[in-house]
């Protein structure tokens, strides 16, 4: 497959494409993430340029994934919390003038239909080469560990140490990092916390909350804590950092 790397917003990508892209995305809940709501669209505004989609020879995309730039000494005790926090310390960083030398990877997604050929690790590729061009020294990733929702009562903690008889790790998307020279940093327990009422989670996850308590979701990496009393389900996600260079 021939494959060229360009910026997401270098053309307007036909609806049909983006939801063959994106449909097995991330789960609905999500976009519950109000924080990170708040300092979106300024990512989006400022840091276009890491923004990139894969596009096979057809010119149909095949892969997407982006970033954020932050300031970081190298040291895990002064990593952001998680997702987050990455991205309003870029936010808040341009605004006040700091000059980056970490890029942040986001998140990167391939069409279902073609997983498994290695597209992952060209999206990722191309990211990296995004730092390298800019000077920044280090790549890092809070990675969603998505196997972890069979496992949803496991700390992010254990689970990250869990491997195949390989040495590799059991989950797919941190051996994927791992198969570019990427290591292990850190947990990031409370990487994402996602707020809602009661009915949005209804509808969210098609279940049922008749109580106050925790409760496992489709799709969930840990529990979903809800409150009848204050109409709230509170639901924090975690994420593994995870180091390229």
């Amino acid at each position: 497959m021939k494959l060229t790397v360009e910026r997401t917003d270098a053309r307007t990508w036909p609806d049909e494409q983006l939801r063959e892209l994106f449909s097995e995305g991330f789960p609905e809940f999500i976009t519950a993430d109000r924080p990170a709501k708040q300092y979106i669209g300024r990512v989006r505004k400022w840091f276009a340029d890491l923004d990139l989609t894969l596009v096979d020879e057809r010119g149909l995309p095949v892969a997407s994934g982006w970033g954020v730039p932050i300031r970081w000494d190298g040291r895990t005790e002064t990593l952001p919390t998680g997702y987050t926090q990455a991205i309003i310390r870029a936010v808040e960083g341009r605004e006040q003038g700091v000059d980056p030398d970490t890029l942040v990877i986001c998140g990167a997604i391939v069409t279902p239909s073609l997983k498994g050929r290695g597209l992952a690790g060209e999206m990722l590729g191309a990211l990296r080469g995004l730092a390298e061009g800019a000077g920044w020294p280090r790549v890092i990733a809070p990675v969603r560990p998505t196997s972890k929702a069979r496992y949803p009562l496991a700390s992010v903690e254990t689970f990250m140490g869990w491997t195949r008889e390989d040495g590799t790790a059991l989950d797919p998307r941190i051996r994927t990092h791992q198969r570019l020279g990427a290591r292990i940093l850190a947990a990031a327990p409370r990487s994402q916390t996602m707020t809602g009422t009661i009915a949005e989670w209804e509808q969210w996850t098609g279940m049922v909350f008749p109580e106050t308590g925790d409760y496992v979701i489709p799709g969930g990496l840990s529990l979903l804590r809800v409150d009848r009393s204050a109409d709230q389900g509170t639901y924090v996600e975690p994420n593994v950092w995870m180091q390229h260079v």
